[in-house]
């Protein structure tokens, strides 16, 4: 059973290997509440997890550690055990998704782990390393559904306690739960009035799943952007602390993650990868109820695959209206182009691109689409373009 004593074992424990990360001020973003972050982004390893993974393997016996350790992981979980591992002197192995960021494979191997990649997502490394265990007799450190792992995450709440300490509410990412339980347990127990949120990426929305239908369920297929919560089936033990001390579970879509690591990128100066954002997209775009409150957010990793940074910024400016994708229904006559330029120009944005295609299907056989792709300030901005093409007679599709 989890008891609070566990948990300031963890603290004292990990006092020798993590850092107790800051949390900053961050007004840009939510206006309509006081906004803190909890960079986790920037603990050893880049995420979280490392608390969880190095008190768990802290507390094993010698004839356990004798054995080695093996973990499965999208691949945040995997740098902690990696970490943790050698620092005991075990030889460690970690089951990944072969789809897990090279970054994070990497990573994995430079602090001492050797790695099996398996193809398919979290779940079926998962599969890959209990056979694994069973096989070979390792000693299995699981990411998120054991007791140990949750008070390590925990300490995460122990630390907000003392760093914000009147604060209103803490919104955590979710993928199988290892730290949102550990987290809402600490506080709840400490202080039942903070409001603890969940949020999961809509398309790996488990544990929302779960929750709604007050069992846990298995999603058929999962996919994200934030690759470190893709998991189709939430913990046994995380569902049930869920159930008890969580508040609410909401989702958030990819736009709105891109959005959210653009704007940490942006305006907080802040890498998060798309796990990490998503606490974050959920404040931004209003999906839980902390208007006038004070809220912090977990900002739970930074390593982001940096060979999908680009797509992800420009899905993050698309979905805050710093690009506009404009299509227009033009007579195929000289000087339309010129035309619908001047009118985007006097509203003040920049074109980027233009495609002209004049194989479309309008009932107008002399019809073309002018596809412009625009630099804008924002969502108003994009509709004042669209507003004044509009006053000029052009039809926007």
């Amino acid at each position: 059973m989890l008891n609070l004593d566990n948990f300031y074992r963890a603290r004292y424990e990990l006092g020798k290997v993590i850092r107790q990360t800051e949390v900053v001020h961050a007004p840009m973003v939510n206006p309509e509440c006081e906004v803190y972050l909890k960079l986790e982004c920037l603990q050893r390893t880049g995420s979280f997890k490392i608390r969880g993974a190095c008190y768990k393997i802290s507390q094993l016996s010698k004839e356990e550690k004798s054995h080695g350790v093996i973990a499965c992981s999208a691949g945040n979980h995997a740098q902690g055990v990696a970490l943790g591992a050698t620092s005991h002197g075990i030889k460690s192995l970690i089951c990944l998704p072969a789809g897990a960021p090279i970054s994070k494979v990497e990573a994995t191997k430079g602090y001492g782990a050797d790695v099996c990649l398996v193809p398919g997502v979290y779940d079926d490394a998962y599969s890959k390393a209990i056979q694994l265990r069973d096989e070979k007799g390792y000693t299995f450190v699981h990411p998120f559904d054991d007791e140990n792992v949750i008070a390590g995450q925990g300490t995460i709440g122990l630390e907000l306690l003392d760093q914000v300490a009147d604060m209103d509410a803490v919104v955590v990412p979710v993928g199988g739960g290892g730290l949102i339980s550990g987290v809402a347990f600490a506080l709840k127990s400490l202080n039942p009035k903070i409001k603890v949120y969940g949020v999961q990426a809509a398309g790996a929305a488990s544990m929302v799943k779960s929750l709604k239908d007050k069992k846990r369920e298995k999603l058929d297929a999962v996919s994200t952007v934030a690759d470190g919560i893709c998991v189709k089936e939430p913990g046994e033990l995380t569902y049930d602390i869920c159930s008890k001390y969580v508040d609410d579970i909401v989702t958030v879509s990819e736009d709105e993650i891109c959005a959210a690591i653009l704007q940490l990128l942006e305006k907080e100066k802040v890498v998060a990868e798309g796990a990490g954002a998503t606490s974050v997209a959920a404040v931004m775009f209003n999906k839980i109820p902390v208007k006038g409150k004070k809220v912090v957010c977990v900002v739970s990793g930074g390593n982001i695959d940096v060979t999908i940074l680009s797509r992800v910024i420009r899905r993050g400016l698309a979905k805050s209206g710093r690009i506009a994708i404009i299509n227009v229904e033009l007579d195929d006559k000289p000087g339309k182009l010129v035309e619908v330029a001047s009118v985007i120009a006097r509203a003040g944005a920049n074109i980027t691109s233009v495609y002209h295609d004049r194989n479309n299907y309008s009932e107008q056989v002399n019809s073309c689409i002018l596809r412009v792709i625009c630099e804008t300030r924002n969502q108003e901005h994009v509709e004042t373009i669209e507003e004044a093409l509009r006053k000029e007679g052009f039809k926007l599709v």
